[in-house]
């Protein structure tokens, strides 16, 4: 099996997941109670302008037809308008989408940069106060909800001190300094919870890295103790640190769209909260259907990034090619 067939696996298993979530999503979308047409009309309109409404919008037609409806306007990218607002919902999902995806890479590189020196001193002092503490104080804050992290924060820096705004959000066009501090707030609220569960993987990863014959050759040949575990730790705790950090990159979608609520940010996740409120059922189905995908997508370029840099792989790999 050469490394080529190693990465269409991921790809098959990534196309065969987005079309059995999309079935799934839409199914069970449309089994909620309720009625479209009776919400928009109100609960007083005529049973006859209701029915014409939802002719109008295809809530009559079979729900095969209605599915491959959706998928060919998923696919081209080209989602309607919205049943209640009239609003196109492509623009809507692209600039909101923006919007959250600066709360995740922003939260995911500061848990990044703090996880690496916490986990890695917590692993070389770990028979020694201060490690534990630094273990204590980790696992502590995995513990701590990201909208409780970002009330703190809010009490702390905006209420109490004033230097930060409590919520609201400006584009990074109209106003980069001011598109900065409004995001700070929540990015390190996300980053907090994150940055203390990946520095425990991190501290586990190099426990183990400290007892490795590589680290304690290069000890004896008169390596230093920190040059020795940047030099060799930190690429064989690589391939485990990659692993996790995309599964928490999907935990960050999810707690992006209750931060977004805390310090009211216009991002993907208040406009899944609002379609949900006003039983907008195609914004619904494309945004959850988006998050479903991106969070697929990550687990493919994760599965994906593994393989390229994990030598294992490679070596089995082109072994298994030249037995072939």
């Amino acid at each position: 099996m050469t490394v080529l067939r190693r990465l269409a696996r991921p790809l098959v298993e990534l196309l065969i997941s987005l079309l059995i979530a999309s079935v799934i999503v839409f199914a069970l979308l449309n089994l909620l109670p309720g009625d479209v047409a009776q919400v928009m009309l109100g609960t007083n309109a005529d049973p006859a302008a209701a029915t014409a409404l939802r002719h109008q919008l295809g809530l009559d037609r079979p729900l095969t037809a209605r599915y491959l409806d959706w998928m060919g306007h998923l696919l081209s990218g080209n989602l309607g308008a919205s049943a209640i607002t009239g609003e196109p919902i492509a623009p809507e999902i692209v600039s909101r989408l923006a919007v959250t995806g600066w709360l995740v890479v922003g939260a995911m590189a500061l848990a990044i940069a703090a996880c690496i020196p916490v986990g890695i001193y917590a692993a070389v002092h770990r028979r020694r106060v201060r490690g534990l503490v630094v273990s204590v104080a980790s696992q502590i804050l995995m513990s701590v909800p990201a909208f409780l992290a970002g009330i703190l924060l809010i009490l702390l820096f905006s209420v109490t001190l004033g230097w930060l705004p409590a919520g609201g959000y400006t584009p990074l066009l109209d106003s980069p300094w001011q598109w900065f501090r409004h995001l700070l707030l929540p990015v390190c609220a996300l980053a907090i919870v994150q940055s203390a569960v990946l520095a425990r993987y991190v501290r586990s990863a190099f426990i183990d890295i400290l007892a490795d014959d590589h680290l304690r050759t290069a000890r004896a040949v008169g390596w230093r103790l920190r040059p020795a575990l940047i030099r060799h730790g930190l690429r064989n705790a690589s391939i485990s640190l990659v692993t996790v950090v995309g599964l928490q990159l999907s935990t960050l979608l999810v707690g992006a769209i209750v931060v977004e609520q805390v310090f009211v940010i216009p991002g993907l996740g208040s406009y899944l909260l609002d379609a949900v409120s006003l039983r907008d059922l195609t914004v619904v189905a494309d945004v959850v259907m988006i998050l479903v995908g991106l969070v697929l997508l990550i687990t493919f370029l994760v599965d994906t990034l593994v393989i390229l840099i994990d030598p294992r792989l490679r070596v089995s790999s082109g072994l298994e090619g030249a037995q072939s």
